[in-house]
């Protein structure tokens, strides 16, 4: 497991009975996770005094129970970069913060290529994979269907100093978005993707991320350039295995390009139980 080691502003500072205790900058938060399966003692004082305590409904969904007073929006930073953050829908805040050891990876290759980079996005969120590879260099296209998650991810990059870099933003659906591409012939270096696990399109379309996913990256393979440098492929789907998706790789990227396939769940240390790590999603790379 590739954990995310390197947070100052973020901790995780305990979890069990299907909750996490986290630290974002210096707001206290408690939020449900269902791989939390233990039942250790809440030793902790924190779980007792939050700012704010995410409840999920017997009937679906949740709400958010402010303990003390918050800011509407927050910042944390990871080094170089800086994301705001906020009490949101179904437990969330805007950011994932295991997803760090897949900004400092892509990074470092933008920065040991020697050349101009440009970066695919799909499925993009609020955009921090966009400003990390803005920060390192690379010209970036950032694609999401959500308009509110699209400006978000534009307020990130003018957090992170980036907001001048060369990115498009584009509110779009993403597989549709490719094949245009793939008609318009252009290409990319590198291509990240966060699919969701299900999902309905404008037209009502549904999205099944295991009945889709194997044809949508064949159809990525289409636009990488000729001289590609990663494809990585981030999933939270919990029957789609962090293997699963470096086979399919295998098949549809490495098979055309060569190189080498790997994969691993990606996960945050647990600061109050040293050498614990929680597993929160998992992550497939190919790499040239």
């Amino acid at each position: 497991m590739r954990a995310a080691d390197k947070w100052t502003d973020y901790e995780l500072i305990d979890c069990t009975e299907g909750k996490r205790l986290e630290r974002w900058n210096d707001i206290i938060l408690v939020r449900p996770d269902p791989q939390v399966i233990w039942k250790t003692p809440k030793e902790n004082k924190l779980w007792y005094e939050p700012h704010a305590i995410y409840n999920r409904s017997s009937s679906g969904g949740g709400s958010w129970q402010i303990c003390k007073k918050i800011p509407d929006v927050w910042q944390v930073g990871y080094g170089e970069l800086n994301f705001n953050i906020k009490t949101m829908g179904f437990k969330h805040t805007g950011l994932f913060p295991e997803q760090a050891v897949n900004w400092d990876m892509t990074a470092g290759l933008i920065k040991k290529a020697g050349r101009p980079v440009s970066v695919l996005n799909l499925f993009a969120y609020t955009g921090a994979a966009t400003v990390a590879a803005l920060k390192a260099g690379a010209k970036v296209t950032h694609v999401d269907a959500s308009k509110g998650m699209t400006q978000w991810a534009k307020e990130n990059a003018a957090a992170s100093g980036v907001a001048d870099c060369p990115v498009r933003w584009l509110v779009d659906d993403c597989i549709k978005f490719i094949r245009r591409e793939i008609r318009r012939g252009n290409k990319y270096d590198i291509i990240i993707m966060d699919p969701p696990s299900y999902g309905r399109g404008p037209g009502g379309e549904v999205w099944k991320l295991e009945d889709e996913v194997y044809d949508f990256i064949g159809e990525c393979a289409s636009i990488l350039s000729d001289d590609p440098i990663m494809m990585l492929i981030n999933s939270y789907t919990s029957g789609l295995s962090p293997t699963v998706m470096e086979y399919i790789l295998g098949e549809t990227i490495q098979k055309r390009f060569g190189g080498i396939t790997e994969s691993d769940d990606i996960g945050l240390p647990v600061s109050s139980k040293p050498g614990r790590v929680l597993p929160c999603g998992a992550s497939a790379i190919w790499r040239k």
